[in-house]
């Protein structure tokens, strides 16, 4: 048996689709071969994990014609797949599947690509609309259509061991403590400025993190969020407060330093779901986004929003131009949620 599985695009639905992953390969056992088909970005994501026997490379943009669509179509041709899972909902999936040969293509039948699956299955709706549900259940039910028992919903990832290595540096080069007292930090965001939390409100909660509850706080980023993270020490103006703008910022060394903190406060983004993975307890800041479409079911979740009448837009940039949604959401209410926490933690470990 042959699986090909389409993976999503975006690092926190990949992370989301990991119980679907793992439904999988249960499933089908050692013997069948499956083979991830990702975007090159997210190559160091599922890394340490057991589920996918190949990952291959693709972007319908990509300037390498190794990653070009036609070479896909052919390496899939050669490989004669018995099946295509295709977890992303575009058209470009579906296409490519049915190029590739792939004798059975399973997936939601969406944006006109019903003709081209051989199995589809109906999105969820309610009263004729497309009804909410979470993005790990959304998977979960295509691990379903392929014969697979219930799976849990917990989120699933692994460091390898030169991921750990890479983490222990920077550890040494910015003097991080180790007895696990590190919040990690996350303001950024792929999917535009209407979820970011700004920098000098961050820059505030770090600071108080580090003064008055005794922790560590490190910044984490991406390549293209150096100098927000920069922005964020700035504003902290604390010695305790350190960022990882120069530091290496590939996944692998990410995901190992998502690892050992104790818990994360981040803006509605991938790295969120990372720390879910790992277990860790996270604090969304939320305000465009609604929180079942990317609900973490298995960890302790807290999730921040106002009450306003515009919440919950999904809008990548504020229509009505005030971002109140996260303006308005103020350091000190984010504080005070994460100094509950604390002492709900220190009341659980004194009553065992």
């Amino acid at each position: 048996m042959k699986i090909a599985i389409f993976l999503p695009n975006w690092l926190g639905d990949l992370v989301m689709a990991t119980p679907a992953l793992r439904a999988v390969r249960k499933h089908f056992g050692p013997h069948a071969k499956l083979v991830g088909i990702m975007r090159p970005y997210l190559a160091d994501v599922l890394a340490g994990t057991s589920w996918l026997d190949e990952q291959w490379y693709f972007h319908p943009k990509a300037r390498d014609p190794a990653l070009r669509p036609w070479t896909l179509v052919r390496r899939m041709r050669r490989e004669r797949f018995d099946i295509a899972l295709l977890m992303p909902n575009s058209l470009r999936a579906a296409v490519l599947a049915r190029l590739g040969g792939a004798r059975q293509r399973i997936g939601y039948c969406r944006y006109g690509r019903g003709p081209l699956l051989t199995q589809k299955l109906a999105s969820p709706r309610a009263h004729g609309c497309l009804a909410e549900c979470p993005m790990v259940d959304y998977y979960l039910k295509l691990a379903e259509a392929l014969g697979c028992p219930p799976e849990s919903r917990r989120l699933e990832l692994a460091t390898l061991e030169k991921d750990e290595r890479a983490a222990d540096a920077v550890w040494a080069d910015l003097g991080l403590r180790t007895d696990g007292q590190v919040v990690t930090l996350n303001s950024g965001s792929s999917n535009g400025a209407a979820r970011f939390w700004p920098s000098e409100y961050f820059g505030q909660l770090a600071r108080r993190l580090a003064d008055e509850q005794d922790h560590d706080v490190l910044v984490m980023c991406g390549p293209k969020e150096r100098e927000i993270a920069r922005e964020v020490v700035r504003f902290a103006n604390h010695p305790r407060v350190f960022s990882m703008a120069d530091q290496p910022l590939d996944l692998g060394t990410a995901k190992a330093c998502i690892r050992r903190s104790r818990l994360m406060i981040s803006t509605d983004s991938g790295p969120r779901h990372v720390a879910a993975a790992f277990g860790k307890p996270v604090v969304t800041l939320r305000g465009p986004t609604l929180p079942i479409w990317s609900e973490n079911p298995t960890v302790v979740a807290i999730d921040l929003r106002l009450d306003l009448e515009c919440i919950g837009c999904q809008n990548r940039v504020c229509p009505l131009g005030h971002h109140k949604c996260m303006r308005d959401l103020t350091p000190d209410m984010v504080y005070a949620e994460v100094v509950s926490f604390f002492k709900s933690k220190r009341r659980t470990a004194c009553a065992a």
